[in-house]
């Protein structure tokens, strides 16, 4: 090919032109020869090579070779083909310019490190798609990790795009970098204290993707849909997304419910309090209608048993109504309430029962309800917790009881026009 430019250049010099515009006429023609030539370099690497090398994956039964096409690394590896062929020809195109040629080698090398690091980029894409669908990958922040490779290598691809340009070594300007080191914190703050969160997430296992956590602070309540380098982005249950940074995550407080998730039971913490005016001992009659309940007669044998035992050794006058032992309607209440959440199919009876009252408050005394659903789905527990409530409000009335609350226009109405009807 040199000799044919040098043919060229001598037959423009033999047709008029000077020896220098004959030169420069000889090497516009050579630069746009090896433009051509890089072009079909190209096109023979996307039409018939990566065409064979796509058939080849497909019909392979590896999931890597699946992740590499997938993510473009064939594709972008295509594009060495016109670096290659300039390479190649440049020498014998340009050797007669060498300034021209030097220019032409530091593009190329400028081409090929952006063509390089597209394709260590598609290979990690490729690596992170690889992990992820593993399953005992779920607990690890990947993405963030690749983020900050990715980083990495753009910091140095762009300090070899410098030392080419500048006609510099490499080495030279990265001992340069020192004295921008606190510039460089300033501006990678973020990404810095986003990879060193990521690692400390990633050791405790303190955040999934898929957990589902709350964090006031930051108006989140929802589940966790993706954990990059410097954000973790959650969907809330009103399908708004809110961005955490990462960081914020280790700084701050948040609370992550995946052990209720992997515990299989969801708390169940509710009271109902009982108007105090409503409690008193139970008579013959009312414990005998009880006992047509089918939850309490087991309970009310044991207890009418347990209760006649100790008043005979005691010997007490049961004349009196504050002497001996003697049943009560919340008692009894409560026992229905246990035995009820016994009996329920969907509350977890392995995990902590409880179903105990608290200290009088001025709205009543309190009876607590300290149960685990078995369903942790929210919609399911909701009608689960929902179910037990309406029944409980809507049985108490058979022991008696009334539920407190506070008087309201309607009460205050009604005792008005009681005091008008006795004057």
């Amino acid at each position: 090919m040199e000799s044919l430019l040098n043919l060229i250049r001598d037959w423009l010099a033999g047709s008029g032109l000077t020896l220098a515009d004959a030169g420069i006429a000889a090497t516009g023609l050579g630069v746009g020869l090896l433009l051509i030539l890089a072009w079909l370099g190209n096109l023979v690497a996307k039409r018939v090579i990566l065409s064979a090398v796509t058939s080849i994956v497909k019909y392979t039964r590896f999931q890597w070779d699946d992740a590499l096409l997938k993510s473009g690394v064939f594709t972008r590896l295509s594009h060495l083909a016109p670096a290659m062929v300039i390479n190649a020809f440049g020498d014998d195109v340009l050797g007669t310019s060498p300034e021209v040629l030097n220019g032409v080698n530091a593009a190329v090398t400028i081409y090929l490190t952006f063509i390089l690091i597209s394709v260590f980029f598609a290979i990690l894409d490729a690596i992170q798609a690889i992990t992820e669908s593993r399953h005992d990958s779920g607990n690890i922040p990947i993405k963030g990790f690749f983020q900050a490779v990715k980083l990495i290598a753009t910091l140095l691809g762009l300090i070899m795009v410098l030392a080419t340009i500048l006609n510099k070594s490499p080495l030279y300007l990265l001992s340069g970098l020192g004295a921008l080191t606190a510039v460089l914190l300033l501006v990678f703050r973020d990404a810095i204290l986003g990879f060193v969160a990521g690692i400390m997430i990633s050791v405790n296992n303190m955040v999934r993707v898929g957990d589902w956590i709350e964090m006031p602070k930051a108006g989140a309540d929802g589940d966790v849909i993706d954990v990059s380098l410097t954000t973790v982005k959650v969907q809330n249950w009103d399908k708004t997304i809110t961005t955490i940074p990462t960081y914020n995550l280790i700084s701050d407080s948040f609370k992550n419910w995946r052990g209720m998730a992997e515990a299989g039971g969801r708390r169940i913490k509710r009271s109902l309090f009982l108007d105090v005016q409503s409690i008193r001992f139970a008579d013959e009659e009312l414990v005998e209608r009880w006992g047509k309940i089918d939850l309490l007669k087991d309970y009310l044998k044991q207890k009418r048993e347990e209760i006649e035992e100790a008043n005979k050794e005691r010997g007490t006058d049961l004349a009196i109504l504050g002497n001996g032992r003697r049943i009560t309607n919340v008692g009894t209440f409560r026992a229905y309430c246990v035995a009820y959440l016994k009996a329920h199919p969907q509350i977890h009876q392995e995990m902590t029962f409880l179903v105990r009252q608290l200290a009088p408050t001025e709205h009543g005394l309190p009876l607590e309800i300290y149960v685990f659903s078995k369903d942790t789905v929210w919609a399911n527990y909701e009608a689960i917790q929902a179910d037990i409530f309406d029944h409980m409000l809507a049985v108490i009335g058979e022991f008696d009881l009334r539920i407190y609350q506070q008087p309201s226009g309607r009460d205050v109405q009604s005792a008005l026009a009681q005091v008008a009807d006795r004057k």
